[in-house]
């Protein structure tokens, strides 16, 4: 089978990740999905769907060698092979959410390098290593409303979305000047059913007073599934104006 798309997503081994590397491989988009482990499902999933997988286990906590090994893998393929070619950076971290005056300075650093430091790295490497491919290019960055609106107890997730937020919108200047510039967004994906979500709603309440708000979020039923996220956000990855506007929300109209 010859793919005319080539999708890469970090953090597909599970939660929204997953989910948009399933609907991608039903709609027979080749897909590299860069996790710490792989996930036999979506193997399986590939091969029912005619599509083609590759699965990597990487430490995004080393963002260096992930973007050299992702620089590397995207030159050795046939770039005039692909309609399009997009990046997802999915992968992020709510650590143990604290207060940063008690918070541990590896946990500190460990969710900075994932949920800020790789995707800038890998971002890098994808658009150098792509710049001469024919199709069209397209970053996508999972972002978040802490992102834009602070919260205590998360000062790191909160700082590492911000940043993503304000390098989309640096890096599509750059885009926007270059020959078959890429189109970048980093988008809020709404509230999800994740692991992240059941991290916070069994964070301690002494040092994670907004706790209650998402113990709520999941008893009225306010949560996406992994299914219907990602859904959304694979349709807005698909608009005519993706890129229009470099920070977005997922519920944005069209």
């Amino acid at each position: 089978m010859t793919a005319s798309h080539l999708t890469l997503i970090t953090g597909a081994s599970r939660g929204l990740g997953r989910a948009m590397a399933e609907q991608l491989l039903q709609a027979r988009h080749m897909v590299l999905g860069i996790s710490r482990r792989p996930e036999p499902q979506l193997a399986e999933l590939a091969q029912k769907a005619g599509a083609e997988l590759i699965q990597w286990e990487q430490d995004l906590s080393d963002p260096v060698a992930a973007s050299a090994r992702l620089s590397a893998w995207l030159k050795t393929l046939d770039g005039q092979r692909f309609d399009s070619v997009t990046l997802i950076n999915n992968a992020g971290t709510v650590g143990n959410p604290a207060p940063l005056a008690s918070a541990v300075e590896a946990e500190l650093s460990l969710a900075l390098r994932i949920g800020l430091e790789a995707p800038m790295l890998l971002t890098a490497a994808f658009l150098g290593a792509t710049r001469e491919w024919r199709g069209a290019r397209k970053v996508l960055n999972i972002s978040s409303g802490l992102g834009r609106n602070a919260m205590g107890s998360q000062a790191s997730y909160c700082a590492a979305k911000a940043g993503m937020d304000h390098f989309s919108r640096a890096v599509a200047l750059e885009e926007a000047a270059a020959p078959n510039g890429a189109r970048i967004v980093s988008l809020a994906p709404g509230v999800i059913d994740t692991d992240m979500q059941v991290q916070l709603r069994g964070a301690s309440a002494e040092k994670f007073p907004d706790r209650t708000r998402f113990v709520s979020m999941k008893e009225e039923g306010r949560l996406d599934s992994p299914a219907t996220a990602a859904a959304k956000v694979l349709k807005y990855l698909a608009r005519q104006d993706f890129g229009h506007n470099p920070v977005a929300d997922v519920r944005d109209p069209a």
